[in-house]
């Protein structure tokens, strides 16, 4: 029976939906991120919103309130959704080293047939043009790709990210090309829904204060404002920094990863337009597709000819010295060494 790609797939992500849904291998920590944003909105609504009511009669005030903080936490737990359900970016892997990139090494020749032929081996590193700027991409033994730029392997997910910003535990998935925006608008709002509700719930204290004469008696008439008005300042500090992280990261067209691995004093940034190219780039652009159909079915490869070990030229100072795979090719390596030595006697 044929297999669909989600079926095969060498990664860590978990599906659902036949495949149309993708997420982390800690996918559970939602179940966490979920709890403390629904919990403290339950809270609020039914002790603290409630009182509201009563205190804003004129032109349905309290009800506004109350609406306002629902839809608003629909708004949060749809972009929590966007940014964890989806594909962020992941690279379609190679079932073989890329053929093109393989050279040949004939100082080692392995005996194949009885006729020594020359030891494949890929560059460990190859350059790119990216704004007019050389830039080195790295290849990767476990996807066998050369990443393009602005693209790493997640150690999580087991999976080469386009523009690898991290991967967050608290929506368990990679942050990356395809769900970046949806995770700045999901922490920004986040912090918006902390900053109402703090208001509103130290609005409600100073109701219950006038009403009562003394704060004391007004944090006893009312509890769960007074927890509310705790737990959304400490949370505030942790999603409105990182909203202002990102904003400053945004300014200057830097992931996180890059930030953290080259430094903030980075002053030959390729990929810097100007601070307000920087957030069209990630606002106002179209979402690229993935490059994934994880709904597709597996295709059947060529049977493996020859398995052969094929060296990773680490003249870049690179610790990892070599990479064993399968090398799947149609011919198999005497012949492609045949044809290259019959080129090279046409041309002489």
């Amino acid at each position: 029976m044929a297999r669909r790609v989600y079926h095969a797939w060498k990664g860590r992500n978990i599906f659902f939906c036949k495949g149309r849904l993708i997420f982390g291998p800690d996918a559970k920590s939602l179940i966490i991120t979920l709890l403390l944003i629904v919990v403290p909105v339950v809270i609020f609504c039914t002790k603290v919103a409630r009182n509201l009511l009563h205190e804003f009669p004129t032109y349905n005030t309290g009800y506004v309130i109350l609406v306002v903080t629902i839809l608003f936490t629909i708004y949060v737990l749809v972009l929590l959704f966007l940014t964890s359900a989806r594909d962020p970016g992941i690279l379609p892997r190679n079932s073989h080293p890329p053929e093109e990139e393989i050279c040949y090494d004939p100082s080692a020749s392995v005996d194949v047939g009885g006729i020594h032929t020359p030891t494949p081996r890929l560059p460990r590193t190859k350059e790119v043009t990216v704004n007019g700027f050389s830039v080195k991409v790295k290849y990767c033994d476990t996807c066998m790709i050369y990443r393009p730029p602005r693209c790493s392997h997640c150690s999580v997910c087991d999976n080469c990210v386009e523009r690898f910003d991290h991967h967050c535990p608290w929506v368990g998935q990679c942050i990356g090309l395809r769900n970046y925006r949806y995770f700045f608008l999901f922490v920004s709002s986040s912090a918006l829904l902390c900053i109402f509700i703090f208001s509103m719930s130290a609005l409600n204290v100073k109701f219950l204060m006038d009403d009562y004469g003394t704060p004391w008696k007004a944090i006893k008439e009312s509890p769960a404002s007074v927890i509310l008005i705790v737990y959304s300042f400490i949370f505030l500090w942790f999603v409105g920094g990182l909203t202002c992280f990102h904003l400053y990261l945004i300014g200057r067209n830097q992931t996180t990863y890059e930030n953290f691995r080259y430094g903030a004093a980075n002053r030959h940034n390729v990929y810097d337009q100007g601070c307000f190219r920087n957030f069209l780039e990630v606002f106002c652009t179209k979402t690229k597709p993935s490059r994934n159909n994880f709904q597709a079915y597996v295709q059947e490869e060529m049977p493996m000819r020859i398995t052969r070990e094929v060296k990773i030229d680490d003249s870049e100072g690179d610790s990892r010295t070599k990479v064993q795979d399968n090398l799947e090719i149609d011919n198999d390596l005497l012949k492609i060494s045949q044809r290259r030595d019959a080129g090279e006697a046409v041309n002489s």
